[in-house]
């Protein structure tokens, strides 16, 4: 195994925590220092080609991908340790986000629930600010349905790793569909349900945000995607919501948050003809998301 590393500023690393939200990385992840505050960009090969393949296709993206980087060989054990790195358990209210090889070590609390994962390099794991966003907006709409969570269906728009729809199967709710237009990222979602042992009560699909959406409509639509694909989809994903449902749109950029709402709104009220209930923002950190509640 080879391991690369790139020094890269703050900006860059935004650019690059941009982009691998919008395309499933199985070989990139970024690298903060809580300490000194500096950013590192870590690529994970099994050859020198595959390496120099992958960096030529990165920079098409990225131009500004600085030229220098250190290189190194890794035994078994550094690659495990190196890939672990990355996600650490979490929980919010009763809902629990563990690495899978934390299985063994990982108490549950009783009457709490467990989503296990193994989710590849870099997203997908609970811990970007855009996916516990959204994990907070379906616990929301958990506690807002109550006893009739069973009987409310879920869209997972752009489902990269699942956790999304898993963690929806996890806390009840009724019939799920997750879909991205990455097969790899299907792929993975597939292996991260039946590790929770709910593959049978999940549909996962390869298709495009487009013929997803066609699926609906449904109580809960979920979408972590990148805001002007977003904005670009606004009035298929406003008509994927049932009355009385929440859309729930994250990948959006703090700086960005207040034009995307109000181009939502102006989407909604095009294809609601019950209004909107709730039109609401959150943020954290650099990352935001906006929710609407179509009208009963």
């Amino acid at each position: 195994m080879i391991e690369l590393r790139f020094p890269v500023s703050a900006e860059q690393a935004n650019a690059l925590e941009e982009f691998f939200c919008e395309e499933y990385q199985t070989h990139w992840m970024l690298y903060e220092n809580e300490k000194t505050q500096q950013h590192e960009l870590r690529g994970f090969f099994d050859s020198d080609e595959e390496a120099a393949e992958q960096i030529k296709a990165l920079r098409v993206t990225l131009p500004n991908l600085p030229e220098p980087y250190e290189a190194r060989h890794l035994d078994d054990q550094d690659w495990k340790d190196a890939y672990k790195l990355h996600f650490k358990p979490w929980s919010d209210r009763g809902l629990h986000f563990v690495p899978v090889w934390e299985r063994e070590n990982y108490t549950l609390p009783e009457g709490d629930e467990i989503v296990y994962l193994d989710p590849g390099m870099a997203f997908g794991t609970g811990n970007h600010e855009t996916t516990r966003l959204c994990i907070r907006r379906l616990l929301d709409a958990r506690d807002r349905w109550g006893d009739s969570i069973g009987e409310r269906n879920v869209i997972d728009a752009g489902c990269g790793s699942g956790i999304l729809a898993i963690s929806a199967r996890k806390i009840g709710f009724g019939p799920i569909f997750g879909f991205d237009n990455d097969p790899e990222s299907v792929r993975i979602a597939l292996e991260n349900a039946e590790l929770c042992e709910v593959q049978d009560t999940i549909e996962f699909l390869w298709l495009e945000l487009r013929e997803g959406l066609e699926r609906a409509p449904a109580d809960l639509v979920l979408a972590n995607i990148l805001a002007n694909v977003l904005m670009g989809f606004a009035d298929q994903l406003c008509n994927a919501v049932k009355p009385g449902g929440d859309l729930a749109l994250s990948g959006i950029l703090a700086r960005e948050v207040g034009e995307v709402q109000r181009f939502f709104e102006a989407a909604a009220e095009r294809n609601w003809p019950e209004g909107i209930a709730l039109s609401d923002q959150r943020v954290e950190g650099e990352w935001a998301d906006v929710l609407l509640r179509r009208g009963a």
